[in-house]
């Protein structure tokens, strides 16, 4: 019998056909990568403060600005609140100036939910402008929609 014949049978005299893959594909890794930046930009606006208050409404406009302000609370019991550690208005002053480094450039936002003590929020405010922080400012929630609607017409 004839030895080639033998060798085609077992593979030995082809060639190989499939050749190893070298290239990488990366479309599966940017199809995660694309749902990974929805899901965060989804979820990122409600991990801002988590606090929650019932913010007076007002017709002013948003303030602008490079860094991430710091975030102080006041909720309707009077209870103080940085970002959303709860913290005693004695404290308030140390705390702030152990996480800015004592700059006194750093934005400062007072959040008072509307059925809080006038005083309450202007005594939180009198403390931080006294440690020397000069960005101090307040939020509010904006107009509603139906007062919205209502000048429109």
């Amino acid at each position: 019998m004839d030895t080639n014949h033998f060798t085609a049978f077992t593979g030995q005299g082809r060639k190989r056909r499939h050749q190893a893959m070298s290239e990488i594909n990366v479309t599966p890794f940017v199809d995660v990568m694309l749902v990974l930046l929805i899901v965060f930009m989804v979820t990122a606006p409600l991990l801002t403060v988590g606090v929650p208050l019932d913010l007076p409404e007002t017709k002013s406009t948003t303030v602008q600005g490079n860094d991430e302000p710091l975030v102080i609370s006041v909720n309707a019991e009077g209870v103080l609140f940085l970002e959303d550690l709860e913290i005693e208005l004695g404290s308030l002053v140390a705390k702030l100036q152990a996480i800015t480094g004592a700059k006194s450039d750093q934005r400062i936002f007072v959040r008072g939910d509307k059925n809080v003590n006038y005083g309450r929020v202007l005594q939180v405010m009198g403390e931080i402008h006294e440690a020397g922080f000069t960005r101090v400012a307040m939020v509010s929630g904006g107009l509603p929609q139906d007062i919205d609607a209502k000048k429109k017409q």
